[in-house]
């Protein structure tokens, strides 16, 4: 009986130290797996078997991309500026081995590191050059890192300055400054939109005034045009009068050849012509010499009948 027990016990223990033995490493983790003290294997994603009483997981690596926000450091800057300067470091672990057994305090090391680096690329600028270049220092300073870093299995990815804490007096200044560029580009602007008013009211009335000349021209050329239409039909109304009056002065002379007319009825239109002379406004009737008497005169008209026809 006591050996059976003891059998059961002895299974038991071998059954709990082999399940404590099967180790599962997670996405994006490895572990650094040492035996009787001495670096033995990393261990990768996946499921692992440690030897029991010889191996031990050393440090569980995490192999994500961290990021690291250090507190303000004080820099100077090549015209003796005092300023506070906070930077941001994105960092990715490439060698769990280095990382653990590189150096002590990664985390720290880094901080120093980075702020040796910030204080030398910071010692060459100048404060107007510190505050306009911050690309320029991130690059130097991520390439700075990752080459002091490397030997500690850390890769750097991405360096960014957070913060740039001038000295208070010098803040002051930089407002009143940002304050009169600001009024100066507001008084640009207030003049351009004044300009532009301007030239938008002259152009209008200029437009205007082209419209207002082009409707007094075409209405000049319509006036011409419609009085120069009433000359042409005036004139034409004329002629076609005087026309007319010849066509019947025409027409009445070959009526009265036509009639043949004798010398009673030429002596009566005769009469009927001196009557309508002296009708008329002139002074004076001048009778031609040769002519002698009223037949005399009706001969002559009968003469000029038979010419007309």
């Amino acid at each position: 009986m006591a050996l059976m027990i003891g059998l059961a016990v002895f299974i038991l223990a071998v059954s709990v130290i082999a399940v404590s033995c099967i180790k599962i490493v997670p996405q994006a983790h490895a572990a650094v797996v040492e035996c009787l003290g001495a670096y033995r294997c990393t261990w990768s994603v996946g499921i692992h078997f440690k030897r029991p009483f010889l191996d031990r997981i050393a440090r569980r690596i995490n192999l994500k991309e961290q990021v690291v926000d250090f507190p303000p450091q004080p820099v100077i800057t090549k015209d003796n500026v005092t300023m506070q300067i906070d930077t941001v470091v994105f960092f990715q672990i490439t060698d769990p081995k280095l990382f653990a057994y590189g150096v002590e305090s990664p985390i720290m090391a880094i901080e120093n590191l980075t702020a040796t680096t910030l204080r030398n690329i910071i010692g060459d600028l100048e404060l107007d050059e510190t505050l306009t270049s911050r690309e320029t220092i991130n690059t130097k300073m991520r390439a700075s890192l990752d080459v002091a870093t490397d030997p500690w299995g850390i890769k750097v990815n991405r360096v960014e300055l957070k913060n740039i804490i001038p000295p208070s007096a010098i803040q002051d200044a930089m407002e009143k400054q940002m304050k009169a560029e600001r009024e100066r580009r507001e008084a640009i602007l207030k003049a351009e939109g004044e300009k532009k008013s301007t030239i938008l009211v002259a152009e209008g009335k200029k437009e205007s005034a082209i419209l207002d000349a082009e409707a007094e021209k075409q209405a000049a050329i319509l006036r011409a045009e419609a009085h120069k239409e009433a000359t042409i039909r005036e004139a034409e109304g004329q002629a076609e009068a005087i026309l007319k009056i010849q066509q019947a002065n025409a027409d009445g002379l070959r009526f009265l050849k036509e009639a043949a007319p004798d010398a009673g009825v030429l002596q009566l239109k005769s009469l009927e012509a001196f009557a309508k002379a002296a009708d008329g406004k002139a002074t004076k009737i001048i009778i031609p010499s040769e002519i002698q008497g009223i037949a005399g005169l009706a001969k002559a008209v009968a003469e000029t009948v038979s010419k007309e026809a």
